[in-house]
């Protein structure tokens, strides 16, 4: 059987560097969630909670905005230490 998820359950394997590198950056999950709106991505904080909680899924449409918001390669964002 099949499961979509991380060794340690999550969901994602970017929630954790997303948080590691906002942090970096000195934002908000509530800032970070208006500067991915500004670049068109329809997100909000609590989207942000999910995600580096790794209780929510990213699609490659939101991955290509969150490397866009917080300068990381998709690389960076998608290290696959976690699986």
């Amino acid at each position: 059987m099949f499961i979509n998820k991380t060794s340690n359950g999550n969901n994602n394997i970017c929630g954790t560097i997303i948080a590691k590198k906002r942090k970096q950056l000195g934002l908000s999950q509530r800032e970070l969630a208006d500067n991915l709106q500004l670049l068109g991505m329809d997100i909000d904080k609590n989207a942000i909670q999910r995600i580096e909680a790794g209780k929510r899924f990213v699609t490659d449409i939101e991955i290509v905005y969150l490397s866009k918001g917080l300068g990381l390669s998709f690389n960076e964002l998608l290290k696959t230490e976690e699986l």
